[in-house]
């Protein structure tokens, strides 16, 4: 089986050589694609291929319909939402993901812009501490998870939201559980986003919803950009 790794931000090196002596070792064969440009080396990297590791890459029906020989697309992340899944079902191609696999890796990056933006992006003013801070986590998987851990660590109030987590889910993790997600905006300094994009959530963190919070607030994304209207 010939596997082919196409990542336009390529993994770190470490992960990269890892991925190709699990490949070789099995007998398959390895091929990369890194730091691609263009849509059309990805068409022409997927002709011959049978199975695709991806990151954030468009996996589109025309990236599907160039490899004739794929069978499976795997993703490096918790979404799958850069990937046809109607397309896929059709053409009998499995997709799969890996979630809770960077979860550690996103928590960090929240605190790291949360620290970032408390001390005035470091302008070299005074700021203000996180310890004591309402902060709210909408989603509450497998990184908002993480998030919460982080922010007991930092003395912070921590809240969360989640339409499909029970509420004594959240209450065991020692977390607030809200009744919906325009509570948690009221009611918090801090909101942190980890909701994926479907067609429910993209563009749902608008106006009216940012407006519910008081003068000052945050609102950190480490999800998706489609989530938000920036307009």
């Amino acid at each position: 089986m010939k596997i082919l790794v196409a990542t336009e931000k390529p993994f770190a090196k470490q992960a990269v050589d890892g991925i190709k002596d699990i490949v070789v070792k099995s007998g398959n064969e390895f091929a990369l694609l890194e730091n691609y440009t263009d849509k059309q080396q990805l068409l022409d990297a997927v002709a011959d291929a049978e199975a695709l590791i991806i990151r954030s890459d468009k996996v589109t029906a025309e990236v599907m319909d160039a490899a004739k020989n794929l069978k499976i697309v795997v993703r490096a992340g918790a979404g799958y939402d850069n990937v046809d899944l109607e397309a896929a079902t059709k053409k009998g191609i499995v997709v799969m993901n890996t979630p809770g696999q960077n979860s550690n890796a996103v928590a960090e990056l929240v605190f790291g812009l949360l620290v970032f933006t408390v001390r005035n992006f470091f302008n070299g003013k005074s700021g203000s501490e996180l310890k004591g801070k309402k902060l709210g986590i909408l989603a509450f998987g497998q990184v908002g998870r993480n998030v919460a851990r982080v922010a007991k660590g930092f003395d912070m109030d921590v809240y969360a939201y989640d339409a499909f987590c029970p509420k004594e889910v959240i209450e065991a993790a020692g977390v607030k559980a809200v009744d919906n997600q325009d509570a948690l905006f009221e009611n918090c300094d801090i909101v942190s986003l980890h909701i994926p994009a479907t067609a429910e959530t993209k563009q749902s963190i608008n106006y009216a919803l940012v407006n519910k919070m008081k003068k000052g607030g945050i609102v950190i994304n480490t999800a998706r950009k489609e989530v938000i209207n920036e307009p």
